[in-house]
């Protein structure tokens, strides 16, 4: 089992920033690569980051790409999505997850998530 927290959601207005934080309790982090989706409202879930178990690659939804970044601390079992240049349509609850040895970017790939923290964008 592996147990993950975000934090570091909150209100801003666009064109700022914002860094989420997910801290994962559990099995050994660096054996997950761990990724961000969001949910805006009536939406579907999107992809939006992954990184692998060793850091080695990122990805991201085009959406994003340019603006957002992943990283990771495995000293700390610690995952961050640093958003800069924020738009309203970046609004949306994110949610990390973890997948145990493969890269995914599909929901179905991970295996834990975590509950979830609320970007609001303001225009």
């Amino acid at each position: 089992q592996v147990q993950l927290v975000e934090s570091g959601g909150g209100l801003v207005q666009a064109g700022g920033s914002l860094r989420l934080s997910c801290a994962a309790s559990g099995r050994p982090f660096s054996s997950y690569s761990m990724g961000w989706f969001r949910q805006a409202p009536g939406a579907e879930p999107e992809f939006v980051a992954v990184i692998t178990w060793s850091s080695r690659s990122t990805y991201y939804a085009d959406s994003v790409k340019g603006r957002f970044t992943i990283s990771r601390d495995n000293a700390k079992n610690m995952v961050y999505l640093q958003m800069n240049l924020l738009k309203p349509e970046d609004t949306a609850v994110y949610s990390c997850a973890a997948a145990y040895r493969k890269v995914a970017t599909t929901r179905g790939g991970f295996d834990y998530w975590g509950q979830g923290t609320q970007v609001t964008v303001s225009s």
